[in-house]
């Protein structure tokens, strides 16, 4: 664990709203992810399963999560199950927890070995009124490997096949979107760590750098920091700027040319999303800055359009009618285009400047879980980035804060963070 602890009254707290959303009988079980194979006889890095760390607090492979509130012996009610550890895993992987640490990380005072959990399954299964298994049911999900969950739910099924099996996604979808404070507080430092990122970078670029070297910066100031990267960094020059999920980061950046750096950290498993873009000389040209303005106007309006009871899909449509009128004074639009009434909205005019949402939630996974058909909710931490690309010029750009929506209005997680042209320039001199 890279990080440093986090109180496991968090993960206490996360359970107990968890179990006020279940009916009698219900028990709820989960799974750590797979150690994912890569080539040869290699290994990836675990990717901690995000719900069972939002319940847990653990990150290490082969675990099992197991609440069952009315189970007649109390000892059961809450149960973790981890893998056992002995000597030659300590010499060849590190240590694993013991029992005790399981229990101080979780706050579950029931801890057994993950070997052991058949030897429990029949008893709570012969009790339970209902089964509640996890999927991944994030809506841009590609799931194509078999998950230990389904495995699990696969195997579960077949030896209690007149059991009742519910979906714990959806209360899951429903816990994760409203943050307690000390996951805000989790996310905040994720942005301090992606802002000294930002800085450093700022300092460091001039015509001539690699967009791999502005990478190593990044990576560099956040390992340091005992964070890493929230997702696959795009550091995008000239044309390459245009391409929303550029990833190959291997051209030199030059004069002239904007640099779009959609780069951030992510801490103790809660992420940042940050993007700016930057001019490689270290001032803006008159289009650049033009172009630079009219987006960071609809920043700061959408990031005010960020209150309780709006729905998604309006918010995304006040933003595109915020870029259509920016576009419209950019030369890029006409007058009459403001007019268009299309069916499909994905047939605006403005789509093809500004073509992908305007932002999302964010917290244990960058595009984090919550109902995006429901209204916004107090205690949502939502990402906010409009946007203008002009193939043509060989330009764009992109800023992106987080931003925490609360009854006494957005918090901007990231406002520290310069944004302003003359920010920009006077930190790149």
């Amino acid at each position: 664990m890279r990080h440093q602890p986090i109180a496991a009254a968090l993960f206490a707290r996360n359970r107990q709203r968890l179990k006020a959303l279940l009916p009698p009988g219900a028990l709820v079980i989960l799974n750590a992810n797979d150690v994912l194979p890569s080539n040869a006889d290699g290994s990836l890095r675990l990717v901690p399963n995000s719900d069972l760390f939002y319940l847990s607090g653990v990150e290490q492979e082969e675990t099992v999560m197991v609440l069952f509130p009315d189970a007649e012996d109390e000892r059961m009610r809450e149960m973790l199950f981890v893998r056992e550890t002995s000597e030659l895993i300590a010499i060849w992987e590190g240590h694993r927890l013991t029992k005790a640490e399981a229990t101080g990380v979780s706050g579950i005072g029931t801890v057994h070995w993950t070997a052991e959990l058949p030897r429990f399954l029949h008893r709570l299964m012969c009790e339970a009124r209902s089964v509640w298994l996890n999927t991944n049911e994030h809506r841009r999900a590609v799931v194509e490997v078999q998950t230990r969950d389904a495995r699990f739910i696969h195997d579960l099924k077949g030896r209690y096949p007149l059991h009742e099996f519910r979906r714990l996604a959806p209360l899951l979808h429903t816990l994760r979107g409203v943050k307690d404070p000390l996951e805000v507080d989790l996310i905040r430092h994720a942005c301090a760590i992606t802002r000294a990122g930002f800085e450093r970078v700022c300092r460091f670029v001039e015509p001539g750098v690699n967009e791999c070297e502005v990478e190593a910066e990044f990576a560099h100031e956040f390992i340091r920091r005992r964070a890493g990267f929230a997702y696959n960094p795009i550091i995008g020059s000239g044309r390459n700027a245009c391409v929303l999920h550029y990833l190959a980061n291997d051209q030199a950046c030059k004069a002239g040319d904007m640099l779009l750096l959609d780069v951030a950290a992510c801490y103790a498993n809660y992420n940042s999303d940050l993007t700016r873009t930057i001019p490689v000389s270290g001032r803006f040209t008159r289009r650049q800055r033009q172009v630079y303005d009219a987006v960071l106007r609809v920043l700061r309006a959408s990031i005010a359009g960020l209150t309780p009871g709006k729905l998604w899909s309006r918010w995304q449509s006040e933003a595109e009618d915020l870029v259509a009128a920016e576009c419209v004074g950019l030369g890029l639009l006409k007058p009459k285009d403001l007019k268009v009434k299309v069916s499909d909205p994905s047939r605006k005019p403005v789509k093809k400047w500004f073509m992908h949402g305007n932002g999302h939630p964010i917290g244990l996974d960058v595009h984090d879980l919550g109902h995006m058909n429901e209204p916004f909710a107090p205690g949502w931490v939502m990402t906010v980035e409009p946007a203008i690309y002009i193939p043509g010029e060989d330009l764009a750009v992109r800023l992106e804060n987080d931003v925490l929506i609360t009854e006494d209005g957005p918090v901007d997680l990231m406002a520290d963070i310069p944004i302003e042209a003359e920010e920009i320039e006077a930190l790149m001199r």
